[in-house]
C-alpha cells in the first residue's frame, strides 16, 4: 500500500529545505572551513557546517526544528492521535560520548538517542523508536513507517533523521583520504572524495485515506543488506535493494523520470552507483535524469536519504530539477547516464528514484509518485 507524505522539513548548511533547494539550483557549495577539532590532526580542512556553535547536541536541535514544521505544515495533532516516531541516525549524539570519554560528564540516555527531544518538540508522542543504520538510515526508517501504516499501528508517522559532526567521525574519514579534500565533487572524474554535512530533515507520512494536502506519494521503499565489506559498497546488493523497490512498487525501470542519487564523490561509491544503475534502471529500458545534492550539502550522514526525498518532493513541486554541484568531467562509469551538469533541466517527473546506501552494505531506495 502506497502511503502519502504530508509534511516535510530540512535542515543543512544551506539553511531550510526551500533555501537548500533554491541553493541546489543555484548551484551552490556551502563548504567552509573545518570549525570542530585539529584540521592537521584530523586530515580533514573543510566541512558543510549547519551554522550551530560548537556545543553538545547539534543534531538534536536540528532534528527538534525539522520536527516542529513538519508537523505543524502536515497539520496532524500529535495528541489526539495515534502518532508514532522513527528516527534514523548514524552517530546519534555522539559528541556527548565523546565528552563523556574526555571529562567523565555523564549524559542521559533519552538524549543520546533523541527521546528527550521528541518529548520536548511534539506534545503527546511518547513511542520513539532510535534505527542507527549508517547513511541509509532515513531510508530504512521510511520503510518501518509505510510497514506500521499498512498493518493499521497507528493514524501517522513522523519519519526522521539527524546528524552532525563528530570528531571521531572526521577522524575517520581523515584516514581514508591521502590529501585533505576541498569539497565534494559527486561523479567527477577529479573527485577526491567525501565531507560531512551537517543536517536533519523529518517526514510525516500518513495513510491514502488522508485528506488533507500532500507533497507526494511513497510507492515503495526496497532493502538490502549485502554485508559486503564495511566500506566498499556491492554492486550486487545496491541492484538488490533497486530490484527491491520496484518490484514491491509494481512499477518498472522504463517508466523512472528522475534519480536523486546518493553519489557521495568518493572513489568507491560513484562508479558502483552509476554501475547499478546502469544495471538496473538503464538495463531495464529506463533514461531518467540523474542529480544528487552532496557537492552542495556535504554527505550528511543518516540524514542523506530524507534530505534527498525532500528534495524529490521539491522536483515535483517545481519542475526543475538540480544539476550537480561540483560536477563538470564525468567518469567512466557514468557513460550513458543522463547526468544533469551546469544549469537545472525543466521536468515534470511522476516518478523519482532516491538512493541512500550505508556502511556495511545497508541499502536503501525509495520510488516517489507525485501526489
Amino acid at each position: 500500500m502506497a502511503v502519502l507524505i504530508a509534511g516535510s522539513a530540512v535542515r543543512t548548511c544551506l539553511g531550510s529545505g526551500a533555501e537548500t533547494f533554491d541553493g541546489l539550483l543555484r548551484g551552490a557549495c556551502g563548504v567552509s572551513p573545518l570549525r570542530y577539532g585539529d584540521p592537521g590532526q584530523l586530515n580533514v580542512a573543510y566541512g558543510y557546517h549547519a551554522g550551530l556553535d560548537d556545543e553538545l547536541f547539534r543534531a538534536g536541535r536540528l532534528l527538534a526544528e525539522c520536527l516542529k514544521e513538519a508537523v505543524a505544515q502536515s497539520g496532524v495533532d500529535t495528541e489526539t492521535r495515534r502518532v508514532a516516531v522513527l528516527i534514523g541516525t548514524g552517530l546519534r549524539e555522539l559528541s556527548a560520548v565523546e565528552r563523556l570519554a574526555l571529562t567523565g560528564e555523564t549524559v542521559s540516555a533519552g538524549r543520546l538517542d533523541f527521546a528527550d527531544v521528541v518529548a520536548e518538540t511534539l506534545p503527546g508522542v511518547t513511542d520513539v523508536t532510535t534505527v542507527v543504520n549508517a547513511c541509509s538510515a532515513g531510508g530504512h526508517v521510511l520503510a518501518l513507517a509505510q510497514d506500521l501504516l499498512e498493518l493499521g499501528e497507528c493514524d501517522a508517522v513522523v519519519v526522521a533523521a539527524a546528524d552532525a559532526m563528530t570528531r571521531s567521525m572526521l577522524a575517520m574519514i581523515g584516514r581514508v583520504a591521502e590529501e585533505p579534500t576541498e569539497r565534494v565533487r559527486p561523479f567527477d572524474r577529479e573527485r577526491t572524495g567525501v565531507l560531512l554535512g551537517e543536517g536533519a530533515a523529518a517526514l510525516v507520512v500518513v495513510p491514502e485515506t488522508w485528506d488533507g494536502p500532500a507533497l507526494g506519494r511513497v510507492a515503495a521503499t526496497g532493502l538490502s543488506c549485502d554485508a559486503y565489506h564495511a566500506t566498499a559498497p556491492d554492486i550486487e546488493g545496491i541492484a538488490r535493494a533497486m530490484s527491491d523497490a520496484y518490484t514491491r512498487a509494481g512499477r518498472v525501470p522504463s517508466e523512472v523520470d528522475v534519480v536523486v542519487a546518493h553519489a557521495t564523490g568518493t572513489a568507491l561509491n560513484d562508479p558502483v552507483e552509476c554501475d547499478a544503475l546502469r544495471k538496473v534502471v538503464l538495463g531495464g529500458g529506463g533514461n531518467p535524469l540523474v542529480t544528487a545534492v552532496k557537492g552542495s550539502t556535504g554527505h550528511t550522514s543518516g540524514s542523506a536519504a530524507l534530505v534527498n526525498v525532500d528534495v524529490a518532493l521539491r522536483i515535483f513541486a517545481s519542475g526543475e530539477v538540480p544539476a550537480v554541484a561540483g560536477l563538470t568531467d564525468p567518469l567512466d562509469e557514468g557513460t550513458g547516464l543522463r547526468l544533469v551538469i551546469g544549469d537545472a533541466v525543466a521536468a515534470r517527473p511522476d516518478l523519482v528514484q532516491v538512493n541512500a546506501f550505508g556502511f556495511g552494505g545497508v541499502n536503501a531506495v525509495t520510488l516517489l509518485e507525485r501526489a
